[in-house]
């Protein structure tokens, strides 16, 4: 781990990471035809996101590591940028590939496109199921109310859209909540010293759509250390 790791967490966000986390836990998983989770993992790629997109990138990988003894996971990227740009990769179970295709990203500047993504994500499941959706960003620049259309949308269809709050923008901590609630999913912000967070929150989310919060316990057991630690505080959240 690198220093950023290993910062020490003040109360109040340990206590929203960890509602974070019980909120996954409560989250129903359907069974993916196949066996294999299907993961959305969506990221705005404007001027502001570079360190963190980088950052991603680096540590996506853990989504496969963590979800190989449930029967892997599918991923697909999708990302907006620039002057209205929008981009999705094709599906796959190959951390190599995903991390060459993120790596190959330029971050442009311009407005943020969520809409667009949670639009796809709509039309993605109504062809074949998936089972989750990510989404890492900073700021907001649409309508709250349309980008509450198509989170309620996903909600019908069992997507839960788990919304990663990079900073604090008032704004945008406020939509992505929204986001997270309507679809059935979750919010959490973070900051640029949170490489452990993000890897964390990351890697809990992938498990979940592999297999659900029993997945993930059993997953824990074998594996032991950041995994483990997450199973446990997802115990309370069972009903």
């Amino acid at each position: 781990m690198s220093g950023s790791d290993k910062l020490p967490r003040k109360p109040a966000e340990r206590a929203e990471i960890d509602a974070f986390l019980d909120k996954v836990a409560k989250a129903p998983v359907q069974a993916t035809a196949g066996g294999r989770g299907r993961l959305m993992f969506g990221m705005d790629a404007t001027a502001s996101r570079r360190p963190t997109w980088d950052r991603a990138a680096r540590l996506q990988g853990e989504m496969f590591l963590v979800t190989r003894e449930l029967g892997g996971l599918d991923v697909q990227l999708a990302f907006f940028r620039g002057f209205g740009e929008f981009k999705v990769s094709k599906w796959t179970g190959d951390a190599g590939e995903l991390t060459r295709l993120m790596t190959g990203v330029d971050c442009l500047a311009g407005e943020t496109q969520i809409g667009k993504l949670l639009k796809h994500a709509v039309n993605e499941t109504r062809r074949r199921k998936v089972n989750a959706v990510v989404y890492v960003g900073d700021c907001c620049e649409e309508d709250v109310d349309a980008l509450g259309k198509s989170a309620g949308e996903l909600g019908l269809l069992g997507v839960p859209v788990f919304m990663f709050h990079e900073g604090a923008e008032p704004i945008a901590g406020f939509a992505f909540q929204q986001i997270a609630k309507l679809s059935g999913g979750a919010y959490c912000s973070f900051d640029t010293a949170s490489a452990g967070t993000l890897k964390e929150l990351l890697s809990a989310v992938a498990v979940y759509a592999a297999g659900g919060r029993l997945a993930l316990e059993n997953l824990a057991e074998a594996k032991g250390g950041e995994v483990l630690r997450i199973a446990h505080q997802m115990k309370g959240g069972e009903h």
